[in-house]
């Protein structure tokens, strides 16, 4: 029996009576757990797509429409930042009124947005537009999870996000080679906005088709702003989730401030821009086989053994970059590798720590699922801004922030451990 129950064994804040056992939704036969791996994974694909097939065209972007410096990653930050905001939305709709309408509403949102910034003449217009288009489309990214949440739990889940995750980000790994070739195909780069279009077109014709509703009836929460509220506060507070919440976005906030600077990281510092896409892709390659790694020993080993491991890996690597970086002769050929490194990490790291801050709320996946989102794309956003935006020519302020955050979701983890670490596996 799953009941939900916080810490303190206070009922769950739900509309539904405590102590009423979760039953598995009746799920559709038409779509097995294979097809759900890759429908989910490319749904978020869509969103990664929209950051990274872009970054080879700051450049033209840039020049064409008038924006100066660092200025151009604007175009990356908004969107995040937006869609860490936007994120906080839809769960709760998708608890009411099923997982499948809300989808549709955040892929027509990321469709008609992904136009309009094609259509764009200043610089101010296109990154209003990627804000709008980070928070409408937020549903993209936050339902996928209570989508895996409503099918399974504990140790598997984690086994299947990082399934999930092996495939979305072979599209980082990807996207910018695709941005680029049309960009040198058709010589524009507002015709990558039109991939991303077609790119949602694709998947929503998938999901309609394919995707049967995932939400049992018996869990659907009423549209009453205090129980949400309450749900959503309550998924962000319980202790032996919030640290790995924290801790998930601290570290993601290094990889969005690596994803902000990249393009003038690789191709101004080290001299590399037209190596750009194949190193993007060797960083972001290393992190979907770090993924699929993990699918393949989390229940054996558990969700937090792995992860605990992994982030005391990534902290000694991050070591070792700021030391290189700190150096006057860091060539491309050390900060590559280290970032790789630290990069296939994450991928020991952010599938395991989602699945365990969610864990606890099955009745209410998706308002979870929202809250927690907001709370890590918000925070890493914000703080991917600012690290991409402290960029001076050199690898160090990536270094060290990557440093220091790996070392405060250390901290976070620890408090939601209650200081004990390496613990068992993560329940059903």
């Amino acid at each position: 029996m799953r009941n939900d129950l916080p810490a303190s064994g206070e009922p769950a804040l739900t509309d539904e009576p405590a102590g009423q056992p979760a039953p598995r939704p009746a799920v559709g036969g038409r779509l097995g757990e294979r097809e759900l791996i890759w429908m989910m994974a490319l749904l978020m694909a869509c969103n990664a797509f929209g950051i990274d097939a872009i970054l080879p065209a700051l450049d033209e972007l840039a020049g064409s429409l008038g924006a100066a410096g660092n200025d151009r990653q604007f175009v990356i930050g908004a969107y995040l930042l937006a869609a860490g905001i936007g994120t906080l939305v839809p769960g709760a709709f998708a608890d009411r009124y099923g997982r499948r309408p809300v989808l549709f509403v955040a892929l027509a949102a990321y469709i008609v947005l992904s136009i309009a910034c094609a259509m764009v003449e200043t610089f101010t217009q296109l990154v209003v537009l990627r804000a709008a288009q980070g928070f409408f489309a937020a549903g993209i990214i936050a339902l996928p999870p209570a989508i895996i949440r409503d099918r399974v739990g504990g140790d598997k889940m984690a086994r299947l996000m990082s399934l999930i995750f092996v495939i979305f980000l072979l599209v980082p790994a990807v996207a910018p080679s695709v941005g680029q070739g049309v960009l040198h195909l058709t010589g524009d780069w507002r015709w990558i906005f039109g991939a991303m279009a077609l790119a949602g077109c694709v998947m929503t014709g998938w999901v309609w088709f394919r995707l049967p509703e995932t939400l049992d009836p018996a869990n659907r929460q009423e549209i009453h702003i205090p129980t949400i509220a309450r749900n959503m506060t309550h998924a962000v507070t319980l202790r032996e989730t919030i640290g790995y919440t924290l801790g998930s976005a601290l570290v993601f906030g290094g990889l969005f401030g690596f994803i902000n600077s990249s393009q003038q990281l690789i191709g101004e510092a080290f001299g590399a821009g037209d190596k750009f896409p194949l190193i993007f892709a060797m960083c972001a390659g290393c992190m979907a086989i770090a993924n699929w790694s993990n699918s393949r020993i989390v229940e054996r080993f558990g969700a937090r053994r792995v992860s605990h491991a992994a982030l005391f890996a990534f902290i000694a690597v991050a070591g070792a970059q700021f030391w290189f970086a700190s150096r006057p002769d860091e060539g491309l050929w050390t900060f590559a590798p280290l970032m790789a490194a630290n990069m296939s990490l994450l991928g020991f790291i952010g599938a395991n720590f989602g699945s365990i801050a969610l864990q606890p709320f099955h009745r209410i996946a998706g308002a979870a699922s929202s809250a927690q989102g907001f709370l890590r794309m918000t925070s890493g956003a914000a703080l991917g801004a600012y690290i991409g935006y402290s960029y001076d020519g050199t690898a160090e302020p990536l270094a060290l922030a990557l440093l220091i955050t790996a070392v405060l979701s250390l901290a976070f983890v620890l408090f939601s451990e209650k200081g004990e670490l390496f613990g068992e596996k993560v329940p059903d």
